[in-house]
């Protein structure tokens, strides 16, 4: 299996070279070279395995063996699950005999990350053990990705990392789970923008070929294709335990999108031979559902604030992924697209993509924050049962769907975080916070994270500190040596 970029300037990637790695040289993303399609009998024995073995069966097909031996992945894998509350991993719960949720936050933070990132990170450690080398790992986040990314490299040995988070645009829990972890390993900064604008940066760091190489430098949001690969196996674990005779009926998934990781896991789960549709549910800040509806792929004027705040996102940028897999992998289709977005915030998604496209994702809907808030209560005085924003936007998505009385397939809305993450939301929707030891332990705490205002170059303080953390494990490995 090799690795090739969106825009066509690299190919021919082992998995190791793409996994330490953020942005393609080009500017683009990275994806497999070609996407294995699952046969009858491998369908079959999936459909038999819990949701841990068949992490490490998809992985297997997209790692070669001589990269990572399967043992040691069985070995990896199986580590990053132990600490999950549940042995199960994820646990379905069954609202109706057409809607189930898919809870995919019983990991360390919460969220649905961690499923991906605790495995990520062990690979990592695989590889810069036997490189004898360390990494920074560097992240902007909307408020889940840069927890579950510090929890899952905060012991290891050879990794520092550095995150951006929004500040006072994530929920205090989500803050809290950053600022308190304070390890020498653990750098975090909160800036006073959104999680675009903490993009910027990044990526102008990224882009520097040279500077990425010199000082290790790796991403481990969704910009990470080995994120996107493992939340493929959200689709075929939900799909085989619902549906027995492997992949014989279609299923609608309903997701709550931000930046599109999830949906371009779910697309390339359909390529693998899963027959779903996917339904990608934003909040207001409706680029995904404008792109993919219409082909109107522009920038609004701000990122607004919701409820759902780890959605607040107005670039994308995994819509690029989905363009080049749904464009038959034409790179100079993908590069007029992305150098007219970057250049203009703006663009039209020709017919063509849009049209194939369309074929997997037929629908995405905005929700309004009210509507947030609403599907929270009704979820809870008609099922008993209690969930967040992020959950509540493709809640309604159902109900709305159930109330029109359009025949659908049988509904899984995936469950992206806790609602013990969302006290403030649980209280704007009439429901009772959930108490929880852990959480209340978040606020006696200790805090440390430094500021970054407007008035700053971004940019500069970035590179400041990567250079500090390269100086500090040159001066170690020298005393290694010595």
């Amino acid at each position: 299996m090799k690795y090739c970029s969106t825009r066509g300037g690299e190919t021919g990637l082992t998995f190791e070279d793409v996994l330490f790695s953020g942005y393609a040289k080009d500017g683009g993303l990275y994806l497999p070279e070609e996407i294995p399609v699952l046969t009858g009998p491998d369908l079959t024995y999936f459909s038999q395995l819990s949701y841990t073995d068949l992490v490490i069966q998809v992985l297997s097909r997209f790692i070669d063996s001589e990269e990572i031996p399967e043992p040691e992945l069985a070995r990896l894998v199986r580590q990053a699950h132990a600490t999950f509350e549940t042995p199960d991993v994820v646990q379905l719960k069954y609202l109706t005999e057409q809607l189930t949720v898919a809870e995919l936050f019983h990991g360390t933070t919460l969220t649905f990350k961690d499923l991906a990132l605790s495995v990520v990170g062990r690979l990592c450690d695989f590889f810069l053990e036997k490189r004898r080398e360390n990494l920074i790992v560097v992240v902007a986040t909307s408020g889940d990705t840069g927890s579950a990314a510090i929890e899952s490299v905060q012991n290891l040995s050879w990794v520092d990392i550095i995150v951006l988070l929004p500040k006072g645009r994530c929920t205090p829990i989500q803050e809290l789970q950053m600022t308190t972890v304070i390890k020498d390993n653990v750098h975090v900064f909160a800036g006073d923008g959104s999680s675009d604008d903490l993009d910027v940066p990044i990526k102008s760091v990224f882009q520097n070929s040279a500077y990425v190489k010199k000082h290790h430098l790796c991403s481990i949001n969704s910009i990470n294709v080995a994120r996107i690969l493992l939340q493929t196996v959200h689709y075929l674990y939900c799909y085989f335990q619902l549906r027995k005779d492997p992949c014989d009926q279609p299923m609608q998934f309903i997701v709550p999108t931000g930046a599109c990781g999830n949906i371009t896991g779910g697309y390339i789960a359909s390529q693998m031979g899963i027959p779903l549709q996917l339904i990608p549910v934003t909040n207001e800040n409706d680029i995904v559902a404008r792109t993919l509806t219409s082909g109107d792929f522009s920038i609004s004027e701000e990122v607004k604030q919701s409820w759902a705040c780890a959605i607040d996102i107005q670039c994308p940028y995994n819509l690029e992924r989905l363009f080049y897999l749904a464009a038959n992998r034409n790179t100079q289709t993908i590069r007029h697209i992305m150098d007219a977005f970057e250049n203009e915030y703006q663009t039209q998604i020709q017919d063509e993509i849009l049209s194939e496209l369309q074929k997997v994702i037929p629908e995405s809907i905005s929700v309004t924050n009210p509507d947030i808030l609403m599907a929270m209560g009704e979820c809870f005085r008609t099922k008993g049962y209690t969930i967040c924003p992020h959950t509540a936007v493709g809640y309604k998505y159902a109900c709305d769907t159930r109330k029109s009385g359009k025949v659908k397939p049988l509904q899984v809305i995936l469950s992206t975080a806790s609602p013990l993450k969302f006290p403030e939301a649980l209280e704007q929707a009439g429901l009772k916070k959930i108490e929880s030891k852990k959480i209340d332990e978040l606020f006696q705490k200790p805090t440390r994270f430094t500021r970054m205002d407007r008035r700053q170059d971004w940019e500069s303080i970035l590179k400041d500190k990567i250079e500090e953390i390269s100086a500090q494990w040159a001066k170690r490995l020298l005393a290694r040596d010595i």
